[in-house]
Parts: structure tokens; C-alpha cells; sequence
């Protein structure tokens, strides 16, 4: 697993295994960590993850190993040389390096493009396209769905709980939506997850981009791509969902036939409307 970010490795490492809930939340915490992960104790991992000390143990054995210390022992062991935790940076640089780290890990994930192909196919496909995102997701959302109007011909963004949204879910799905497009970042609001459930009732297909392949959509996402945040400063910080949605508006835009026609259209009309200052 050498050649890769520590979150890449441990993401691989994990796959495949059925954990349960709690279990999940172990692994989340150590994405989340990954640099510091091989240097963390038992009782510190699960005061970080929020869990007891012996189901850090029964995720260890889950994964194959004979306990904890034999997970952290492989983790040490697969870890590039010289790697420490908290080495001498500061606490700003350290969340730029988390970010660059998080980056790294998109990257990889991305060698293979099949996922995040079909993933665009399906976008471009659904007429109108509703975006969903809430509470710190909403700005994902936003710009997503700022970028996708200029190319697709609905673009309907959700981005306000309450009573109504399950209304605009309808609205869309009758207008005829086939895909709800989802950001989902920690804290994962509730809402968030019944709406992810309701719109599968109805028939739509979910694809999301969220902070880890077990976060709490997971199980009611039809494609879930995952891109790490930084947690290191008291607000999340999310270079590589944001990344990751550009980069599914790229693979949109090739599902779209007009989007370049779209594209010049909207310029020849910025520069009539003197929108921009050159």
C-alpha cells in the first residue's frame, strides 16, 4: 500500500469488511486522522471516535488483525518513513498540509474514472436536476448548482429543510428527475439522511459526494463518492468535496451534447450585458 496518502490506505484496508454502525464511525475517525492514526492508542482513538475502548478492539479483530496492536503495528508498518504526527508546523500549516493530504487522496481515487463517468451520465441525464445540501453542505450545493445552470437546462437547488422540502423533491421527480445530486458534510444533519430515504422511494436515483464512504448516507446513496475534509481547525475544511464536484461537472458536461454551445451563448450575453469588468 506504499506510493499512496495514508487516507488512501486505510480506505483500501477497510473495504470489503461488513462493519457494523459503531465500527463505521472507527473507521470515519481514522480518515479523518489518517496521519495520526498509526500513533494513536486504543483509548484515544475511541475517545475521538466517541466509542468505548473494547469496540476499538472488536473493529480491529473485524478487520483481521489479533487486536489493536497489531492494526496500529501494520499501520506503522505501511506508513512512509519518517512520518510523525504534529511535526514542526504550526497549527494553520497543518490544516493546509491535512487539505493538500485530503487532495492527494482525491487524486487517487480518481485513477480510476469509471465511478465518477457514470456518475456524470447520470446527471446529465436527469431532467430537471435537483441538488440537495444542508447546513454546511448548502454552500456545495450552491455552487454546483451555479456552475451546472450554465450547461443544464433545470437545475433545481435544495438547500432549505423543513416541511417543503419533501415537496420539491416531488416536484421535481413529476417534472421528471430521474437523479437527486447530494452534498453531505459533517455535521450530517438528520434531514438530510430522511431526504436521501424519501427520494429513493420515490424512484429517483441518489448520487453523492460526502466526506467518507461510511458516512451516514451511505446506505441510502445508489453512488457515493467520497472526498476527505479537514478537521484540524474548529471549522471543517472542505477543499476536496469541492474539487470533486467540479470535477463531476466536467464529466456532466461531456454527457451534454450543447453544454459548449450553452457555454458560448452565455458569454456572447455577459459581454452584451457588460456583466464583468476585463
Amino acid at each position: 500500500m506504499s506510493g499512496s496518502s495514508p487516507a488512501a490506505r486505510l480506505q483500501r484496508l477497510f473495504e470489503g469488511h461488513r462493519l457494523t454502525p459503531t465500527q463505521r464511525r472507527i473507521a470515519h475517525c481514522m480518515v479523518r486522522r489518517a496521519a495520526d492514526a498509526p500513533f494513536l492508542s486504543s483509548v484515544e482513538l475511541a475517545e475521538l471516535a466517541g466509542v468505548s475502548q473494547p469496540s476499538v478492539t472488536r473493529f480491529a479483530v473485524a478487520l483481521g488483525f489479533d487486536g489493536y496492536p497489531a492494526l496500529r503495528r501494520h499501520l506503522r508498518e505501511v506508513a512512509p518513513s519518517g512520518t510523525e504526527p504534529g511535526e514542526a508546523y504550526n497549527e494553520y500549516q497543518q490544516a493546509v498540509r491535512a487539505e493538500i493530504e485530503n487532495l492527494q487522496h482525491l487524486c487517487d481515487v480518481l485513477a480510476d474514472p469509471a465511478p465518477v463517468e457514470r456518475a456524470g451520465r447520470l446527471l446529465a441525464g436527469s431532467r430537471p436536476l435537483p441538488v440537495l445540501g444542508l447546513r454546511a453542505a448548502s454552500s456545495q450545493a450552491r455552487g454546483f448548482g451555479y456552475f451546472a445552470a450554465k450547461v443544464h437546462p433545470d437545475v433545481r437547488v435544495l438547500d432549505e429543510g423543513g416541511s417543503m422540502l419533501a415537496d420539491r423533491i416531488d416536484s421535481a421527480r413529476r417534472a421528471g428527475a430521474t437523479v437527486l445530486m447530494c452534498f453531505a458534510l459533517p455535521r450530517h444533519p438528520k434531514e438530510t439522511v430522511d431526504a436521501l430515504a424519501y427520494a429513493r422511494e420515490q424512484g429517483l436515483t441518489v448520487v453523492t459526494v460526502a466526506d467518507s464512504a461510511f458516512a451516514p448516507v451511505a446506505r441510502h446513496s445508489d453512488l457515493l463518492l467520497p472526498a476527505a475534509i479537514g478537521s484540524g481547525l474548529s471549522f471543517d475544511t472542505v477543499c476536496a468535496p469541492m474539487l470533486l464536484g467540479r470535477v463531476l461537472l466536467e464529466s456532466m458536461c461531456d454527457g451534454l451534447p450543447d453544454a459548449q454551445a450553452r457555454l458560448e451563448e452565455f458569454d456572447v450575453r455577459a459581454a452584451a450585458r457588460g456583466l464583468f469588468v476585463e
